[in-house]
């Protein structure tokens, strides 16, 4: 068996790829590299087999998605541990090494991260993932070194180790053991939060999720849906209501429904000031989708709660993320509340 997998799930990134890929292969000597394609309609296939012939294909029928693309993918990967690895993400030398060393000395801990910082900006975080991640109370997400749309500098603040609620899909190790004992991601996600439901069910289950700061890499980011996209819109308004219903213990979840219900339509009718008009309608789409399908969920549901043994989760907080930032003016993660 193999000891480390890197898996990029590419979709149309042959360009991503060409740019990025190269470094990943001379850098990652820990590692052997598999490309997994979700039915690209340009060159990948092609590309790959012409100018990267030491990396594994694993062609895939159809587009399903980052979450069932994973799993489709990963069922075809021996290896203990997985690296899920966005294909516009730049791996500097040695940004591995840390990682593999923490888990291999860390059985307890199920997943981590890297810090990840802005591929075009280099001294600044990234936002999808920065320094680690956590959920507020009524399950937005934010990470140290990002909140909301503020992203900070990287000046060694975040350089700790420190246990997080769920690390980033763009780049993540987790052991192949822990990822199918937990169900893998949830396909029915498509994308965007599947990887915050993955780490979520792990966490309440008693594993760990951390970042390791002694490994850095740089995301590009927004190739796929960019930041105004109705549909990314329309899909993390759905799947954050779906990754709360999975989730939360049932003495919490009846009143933090009801305050989402209307801090959803305080967003809608932002977005419609604005002028954004696909997302303000894809906010109601997310919300009547989600009710339409929230009973299929249900057994997954009963299942997480069942075997949940932290109840509640320590890196999830106790406050709220929104009133913090815009009422009390704190737009950095050091100066919110510790729970």
């Amino acid at each position: 068996m193999t000891k480390v997998a890197i898996v990029i799930l590419n979709w149309n990134g042959a360009d991503m790829m060409r740019r990025f890929l190269p470094g990943v292969i001379a850098n990652s000597p820990e590692a052997k590299v598999y490309v997994a394609d979700n039915a690209s309609s340009d060159d990948s296939l092609e590309m790959l087999s012409a100018s990267f012939p030491t990396v594994s294909q694993i062609v895939l029928d159809r587009n399903y998605g980052f979450a069932d693309g994973y799993n489709q993918a990963l069922r075809q990967v021996e290896a203990e541990y997985y690296v899920l690895l966005n294909s516009d993400v730049e791996t500097p030398h040695q940004w591995l090494a840390p990682l593999l060393q923490y888990m291999e000395a860390n059985p307890g801990v199920a997943a981590c991260q890297p810090i990840l910082r802005c591929q075009w900006n280099r001294e600044y975080f990234e936002y999808a993932g920065a320094a680690g991640g956590y959920i507020d109370a009524l399950g937005y997400p934010y990470c140290r070194g990002r909140l909301m749309s503020t992203v900070e500098k990287d000046s060694g603040q975040y350089n700790t180790i420190a246990p997080v609620m769920w690390a980033t899909g763009a780049c993540m190790m987790i052991r192949s053991k822990d990822y199918w004992q937990a169900g893998g991601l949830d396909g029915r996600f498509f994308a965007h939060q599947e990887e915050i439901d993955l780490c979520w069910r792990l966490r309440s289950r008693g594993r760990g999720i951390v970042c390791i700061p002694d490994s850095v890499v740089y995301h590009l980011g927004g190739g796929t849906l960019p930041q105004g996209n109705p549909r990314k819109t329309f899909l993390n308004f759905r799947n954050n209501l779906l990754l709360l219903y999975k989730n939360l213990p049932q003495e919490r979840l009846a009143n933090v429904m009801r305050i989402r219900f209307w801090l959803d339509a305080l967003a809608s009718i932002q977005f419609l000031l604005t002028f954004q008009w696909g997302s303000f309608c894809a906010v109601w789409r997310a919300r009547m989708e989600f009710k339409r399908i929230r009973a299929d969920f249900q057994q997954d549901r009963d299942r997480n709660l069942a075997l949940s043994t932290l109840s509640p989760v320590p890196e999830q907080s106790t406050f709220s993320l929104l009133y913090q930032y815009y009422v009390r003016g704190r737009k950095t993660y050091s100066r919110l509340p510790r729970s």
